[in-house]
């Protein structure tokens, strides 16, 4: 029969001659999960997980007596696009700038890891998620809405990069672009979740002066690839 993510339908023959049984029984493991009408030879068993197999028995009852369980059948469920991944829980980051490195002052480096943590917004699917972690020693969030695809966007604003060493340093406020889209997806429990991901991040930060010293503007752009690390 027909199979979803969730669900699966299977069926099977009525008896050849002779009356028709009161009702099917339908078993799992060796146990009652369901039972149909005798004039019935389907059934679709739901809530099942993603991509999974799982074996099923039909016995018919008839006046009180049960007969001896059918062979196993084997369905399996299907597996959802990537698309319908739902981002959550926390991911291991690497970042790698790709322009505008020269423009920064101080120790900066080309690439490096952070952990990032993805809090969606609704209980089920992909949507609107708030993406909170560290980047160059600095703290942001930043909500990033769900364009479809697989694909999140979104724009905050958050220090990132200082200017000019203590005791004369000077912290601007960088405007960021994100742009992230899902990879690759795996059943997480009964969750189909994003395990892969990746992106850029466009960071541009204004001329600022404070007390006879500036920085001058800069536009940085950075590679994201991201996996899940659990919740």
């Amino acid at each position: 029969g027909s199979a979803t993510p969730s669900s699966a339908a299977f069926t099977w023959s009525g008896p050849a001659t002779g009356p028709l049984p009161d009702r099917y029984v339908i078993l799992h493991d060796g146990k009652a999960i369901g039972s149909v009408r005798g004039t019935v030879t389907a059934y679709r068993v739901s809530g099942l997980n993603y991509g999974t197999s799982y074996e099923y028995q039909v016995a018919a009852v008839r006046g009180g007596q049960r007969s001896a369980a059918s062979q196993y059948v084997l369905v399996s469920t299907t597996t959802p696009p990537i698309s319908a991944a739902r981002w959550q829980g926390t991911s291991l980051v690497s970042v790698k700038i790709l322009r505008g490195a020269s423009a920064l002052t101080g120790p900066v480096h080309d690439g490096w890891s952070e952990v990032w943590t993805a809090s969606p917004s609704c209980s089920v699917g992909p949507c609107t998620v708030k993406v909170s972690g560290i980047l160059n020693g600095h703290r942001f969030t930043v909500t990033l809405n769900s364009a479809g695809g697989g694909v999140y966007t979104g724009k905050a604003k958050a220090v990132i990069f200082g200017c000019r060493p203590k005791p004369t340093a000077i912290f601007r406020p960088s405007t960021m672009t994100f742009r992230v889209t899902v990879t690759q997806a795996q059943l997480d429990g009964h969750v189909w979740a994003a395990s892969s991901w990746t992106g850029s991040l466009l960071m541009a930060s204004p001329y600022v002066s404070s007390g006879g010293y500036f920085c001058k503007a800069f536009h940085l752009t950075t590679s994201l690839s991201g996996n899940a690390s659990g919740n």
